[in-house]
């Protein structure tokens, strides 16, 4: 019998295959080194639209790629999904059988597999994710420590930019000669971290420009060039998703539930998915809403109504929610945003 379904664990040498047939009896369960795996599947007898399943990891994206090439449907899972599939106590071998078993659920759901073009994207972000934490860290450093010597700096990047180079300039505070050393150096590595920022920013402004996908998205008010790569880098075209719901509850900007005899108890929102993703369009949100007032369309009003009735943080993220519904709608129809009047 040729082989239906296929579970594959993926490690970083050693990878376990669990294949069944049409009449789900186990066919093959073997170990695979690295440099095998590739011709292992090239070789092997299978139908027409043979599945592979996979759990989310690093290197996940990559063997899907490949498995897609040689004809099969490589599909990738949440490895929480696949968890309650796990016989007895955990092993590779039963891990691969889980998996196995999870992927050929008619309900399970499945994460996109990205494109070596979305990893570019990402891998600019993270980037720009680090030098920005670095960025802040640094910043941090310098206004806690300059405390032990009388000196407050207000909160902001700003306000640290403008006063720093002035208090080594000045002789009367309490600097010693070992401090204004030092920084000195802190404030060279700031401004360069600094550069390195805005060198980031204006090469994913740049792609953004390219990119008729991000054009569309930054079409939405409270969404720049900075959320519209990272939505292409990590949902693409966000086909994944049957309706604009399910992309916002991926994105966790709708509220748990803990509901149990009928009764429905509402939370806080899931923070489901993607962290980074989340956080841009909350904080694109936050931008939009405060421009809201100043605007008469039946979206702003919508939002200022909102504003005005609940927490602001609350409405930030309301509005994220909606942007996120209206992406993924302007994605599928290959339309640009217009205001309703």
């Amino acid at each position: 019998m040729k082989i239906t379904r296929v579970g594959l664990d993926l490690a970083k040498d050693v990878f376990q295959v669990h294949a069944v047939d049409c009449e789900e009896r186990t066919v093959i369960r073997r170990q695979l080194k690295r440099h095998q795996v590739l011709g292992f599947f090239a070789r092997l007898d299978r139908t027409d639209g043979c599945v592979v399943g996979m759990e989310a990891c690093c290197g996940a994206d990559y063997w899907a790629r490949e498995l897609i090439k040689l004809g099969y449907d490589a599909r990738i899972m949440n490895p929480a999904f696949v968890k309650p599939y796990v016989k007895a106590n955990k092993n590779d071998a039963r891990d691969a059988e889980a998996i196995c078993e999870a992927v050929g659920r008619p309900t399970m759901r499945f994460v996109g597999v990205k494109s070596l073009e979305q990893h570019d994207l990402m891998l600019l972000h993270r980037q720009r994710e680090r030098y920005v934490k670095q960025r802040t860290a640094l910043a941090n450093q310098i206004r806690g420590t300059l405390g032990q010597y009388g000196i407050v700096v207000s909160r902001g990047l700003g306000s640290l930019r403008r006063v720093l180079p002035r208090l080594l300039e000045d002789a009367s505070n309490a600097l010693t000669a070992l401090a204004r050393e030092v920084y000195a150096e802190s404030y060279r590595d700031l401004c360069e971290l600094d550069e390195k920022v805005e060198r980031l920013d204006g090469k994913l402004e740049h792609l953004a420009r390219q990119d008729p996908r991000c054009v569309r998205l930054m079409s939405i008010p409270g969404m720049g060039a900075l959320t519209a790569t990272a939505w292409v880098g990590l949902l693409g075209e966000a086909t994944q998703f049957d309706k604009a719901r399910q992309c916002a509850a991926y994105l966790g900007l709708v509220p748990r539930q803990h509901s149990s005899g009928g009764k429905e108890r509402l939370l806080g929102i899931s923070k489901r998915g993607d962290r980074y993703l989340r956080t841009l369009l909350v904080h694109g949100a936050r931008s939009a809403l405060r421009t809201a007032g100043t605007k008469g369309d039946r979206r702003s009003r919508w939002i200022q109504e909102v504003a005005a009735t609940h927490h602001a943080n609350v409405a930030a993220v309301a509005l994220a929610n909606r942007n996120a519904r209206t992406a993924w709608a302007l994605l599928q129809r290959g339309e640009t945003y217009q205001a309703a009047a």
